[in-house]
């Protein structure tokens, strides 16, 4: 349910593209009514209506989450503050300037953000952010923690590039699809693999 939660944007943010990109011209009059003050010079571009309503949709989403999780009094994670953001800050920035390559820059800042966190937290302040976290349901033994926190630093180095890749290289139709199915795909095919390696290094409880 948890990752249901933070995937939302995400997923929404495909629907909204796919949505307003089958009916374009619609889609440009939603654009320009809704986000024509918004636009620097008031222009909606419609081959750019369809991202301009799908990054809208995910700044919406992203705030709402954070509204409903403040307004339950339940607390709202780092990663979700940064999350919210960089969609505000890059997603806004396409927006207002009805360039899309801001929107496709978003994924790759946070990728890059997690990794520095992690490599500032070692590097810096001689703290195990991954080791911080899972540390209260993972028993392991601390040059496996040491090698964890490198192993997930560079994945998301790696992503991040690798997502740049894609948005410069392929349509943006193309790079949609690959946000949603490829980065995603990728992330739960690396903690499997990752799952299986640190499960050979649990400690077992000692037999009473």
């Amino acid at each position: 349910m948890k990752l249901l939660f933070d995937l939302l944007s995400v997923i929404l943010f495909f629907v909204a593209f796919k949505l307003a990109g089958l009916d374009p011209e619609t889609a440009q009059t939603l654009a320009a009514r809704t986000l024509g003050p918004l636009v620097s010079d008031g222009r909606v571009p419609p081959e750019q209506a369809p991202i301009l309503i799908a990054t809208a949709v995910a700044i919406v989403v992203s705030l709402l989450q954070v509204l409903w999780l403040l307004a339950r009094g339940r607390k709202v994670d780092t990663t979700l503050w940064v999350s919210l953001g960089v969609i505000v800050v890059f997603g806004g920035a396409t927006i207002w300037l009805h360039d899309e390559s801001f929107i496709k820059w978003k994924p790759t800042i946070l990728y890059w953000l997690f990794a520095t966190a992690l490599v500032a937290g070692h590097l810096g302040f001689r703290r195990n952010l991954i080791k911080s976290v899972l540390g209260t349901q993972l028993d392991l033994p601390q040059p496996v923690w040491q090698r964890l926190l490198w192993v997930w630093s560079g994945f998301f180095a790696g992503a991040g590039a690798l997502n740049l890749a894609v948005a410069y290289t392929v349509p943006t139709a193309a790079w949609v699809n690959f946000k949603l199915f490829g980065l995603l795909g990728l992330t739960l095919t690396f903690m499997l693999v990752v799952g299986v390696w640190v499960s050979r290094h649990v400690k077992e409880a000692p037999d009473v």
